[in-house]
């Protein structure tokens, strides 16, 4: 069956007004021109849709069903434009973004930011690990993924916005603590609690110690950053953390910085999507922010 939107608006104005006349005066068509219309939405559905008795018009019953579905069919049309006007009213969208736990904490700022400039639009928000970040990626789960580096054997859009230095953090009473220009040597035999293997922070770490010639122990396994920070705290060993999750620990004294060779390790932030993704206004527009508030919140971090 073939039938087109005009032929269902013509036939949803003959069964209102059951008049093929006031039909083509209320779509400023000619009496005829509905009369064809009709017929030919006739002809497709194989069944006679009206029934005229004497000078009245009545719907027969395929009439009647038909109208049923047609009346839903304009219905789902009409939900379906204020959801795109919604979608295009950057104001009041909706943006479905996910972030590494990492970046959680100069994350939630920028969402804030975004939020001031438009108060009535919703953030969905996820903080989770990388392995979580790179699976909704493959999935087409999220509008946007802040993360450390994308995956290269994935299809995505990466653009790095905002350095991410990854430091080697002691509690304050650790013997390197205050020490300038230790040597990446001295950590041989420190013990390290670190992220799970899948991380980014975790592999660039190993990366570094392959090239260095080093191998110290791995005390502990977290896949939490702030349970890892809680851990060196509490003096289980070093770690290595991005520098942008350590402003309230440095400020409270529970953490301290090393002064290590090779460190810090640069790396960056990146902005993340599937290649070929059409992001939403909303999403442009959260996009246009990242970039734009990245160099004011890497001032705001740094040491």
């Amino acid at each position: 069956m073939h039938v087109t939107f005009r032929q269902l608006a013509i036939f949803n104005a003959v069964a209102e007004k059951l008049s093929f006349t006031e039909a083509a005066n209320t779509l400023h068509l000619t009496q005829p021109a509905v009369s064809v219309q009709i017929k030919r939405l006739e002809d497709s559905v194989g069944l006679p849709l009206f029934e005229q008795l004497g000078k009245k018009v009545y719907l027969t019953g395929a009439g009647e069903e038909l109208l049923h579905y047609s009346r839903n069919i304009f219905q789902e049309l009409g939900e379906a434009k204020e959801i795109f006007a919604q979608m295009q009213d950057i104001s009041r969208g909706t943006l479905s973004v996910s972030v590494a736990t990492t970046a959680s904490s100069f994350a939630t700022r920028m969402i804030s930011a975004f939020l001031k400039q438009y108060p009535a639009a919703t953030i969905k928000l996820d903080v989770t690990n990388r392995g979580t970040l790179i699976r909704q990626l493959e999935s087409n789960e999220k509008d946007i993924v802040i993360m450390g580096k994308p995956p290269e054997h994935m299809e995505l859009v990466g653009e790095a916005f905002m350095k991410n230095p990854l430091v080697v953090i002691a509690p304050p009473d650790h013997p390197l603590a205050g020490k300038e220009g230790i040597s990446i040597n001295a950590l041989q035999n420190e013990p390290f609690v670190v992220r799970e293997p899948a991380s980014g922070t975790r592999a660039a770490l190993e990366k570094l110690f392959a090239w260095c010639h080093i191998s110290p122990t791995i005390q502990v396994e977290i896949a939490d950053n702030e349970a890892i920070k809680e851990a060196v705290a509490a003096g289980l060993g070093l770690s290595v953390v991005s520098r942008h999750t350590l402003e309230l620990d440095l400020q409270a004294k529970r953490l301290v910085i090393l002064d290590v060779e090779h460190f810090p390790i640069a790396r960056n932030w990146y902005l993340a999507y599937r290649r070929g993704k059409r992001l939403s206004p909303i999403a442009l527009a959260f996009k246009a922010l990242v970039f734009e508030q990245a160099p004011k919140m890497a001032e705001a971090l740094s040491p």
